[in-house]
């Protein structure tokens, strides 16, 4: 090899290290991925299983991903979620909730984490209410150069993706505004620890302009929203309610112009309950060298 391109490897390398280590980071609400049969009492009438060949693509659009982490939502455990996350790839995270549409992780197996308590509070019904809201799924990953990145995944309350929370009239927008607190203190409480960390999922909410439930989560800590400016391309294109939000130092670590939406191939609208009214949303993390 000669001088010239030994001299170019070896910059290439240090750049490399300068950069520090890659880290992908997705949220992927699966639209009601469950093995129970049509009829089941826990399914609304007009939900259909997920077929075996429905499953098969979702995984196969997983291994397309290829995300280091991924959020995800509506998952009936972790049996129901290893159909998607090949389990010698992925290790799986899910919350304890008795209900259905639960929220996990999906974390690679050559990272290593620990699971914290979930996020209960994020359950703002009564415990005689007929039904559950979903808690936060919260990991610590202990990362490659030494660093720890908390990570909470979530589900928040579905109806209210744009009304004012103080004002609306709406019982569903009552009950996403109840969920801020919550989520403010588990922020609050990750700014007090000086810890990097990522709040994802699906927010049910836009958050572009002066949104509320952004502008109050922000009062908790400052926050980066990978999202921020962008449109979702799934199904024909909308507004996003599928973020990824990065606070502490993981703020300068999120390199928004690396967000990506996992479109699905599959054009036609049956597709859309086959597979999921949501696509994958990733963006990447550039740790420290």
């Amino acid at each position: 090899m000669t001088l010239a391109r030994l001299t170019l490897l070896a910059a290439l390398l240090l750049s490399t290290a300068a950069r520090g280590t890659e880290l992908k980071l997705a949220t992927w609400n699966i639209e009601w991925l469950t093995l129970r049969p049509a009829g089941d009492p826990a399914l609304p009438h007009d939900v259909n299983p997920k077929r075996p060949e429905d499953l098969a693509l979702l995984r196969r659009y997983a291994e397309i991903l290829d995300a280091d982490v991924v959020a995800f939502e509506e998952v009936d455990g972790p049996d129901t979620a290893a159909r998607v996350f090949a389990p010698d790839r992925y290790a799986l995270h899910v919350t304890a909730d008795q209900v259905v549409q639960r929220t996990g992780l999906a974390i690679r197996r050559s990272l290593h984490f620990t699971a914290n308590p979930d996020l209960t509070s994020l359950d703002v019904y009564p415990p005689q209410a007929k039904f559950q809201l979903r808690s936060g799924a919260d990991i610590t990953l202990d990362l490659p150069d030494g660093n720890k990145l908390r990570v909470l995944a979530v589900h928040l309350k579905t109806g209210c993706r744009e009304d004012p929370l103080t004002r609306s009239t709406r019982r569903a927008c009552e009950t996403l505004g109840e969920q801020v607190a919550p989520l403010q203190g588990w922020i609050a409480q990750r700014r007090a620890e000086g810890v990097p960390f990522v709040v994802m999922g699906d927010f049910n909410r836009w958050m572009d302009g002066n949104d509320q439930l952004l502008a109050a989560l922000r009062r908790a800590a400052p926050l980066a929203r990978a999202t921020e400016g962008r449109e979702d391309p799934c199904w024909g294109g909308g507004q996003f309610i599928d973020h990824i939000l990065a606070g502490g130092p993981a703020r300068t670590w999120m390199q928004p112009q690396t967000l990506r939406v996992l479109v699905y191939r599959e054009t036609d609208p049956a597709w859309k309950e086959r597979l999921s009214d949501h696509c994958p949303v990733s963006v990447d993390f550039t740790l420290p060298p």
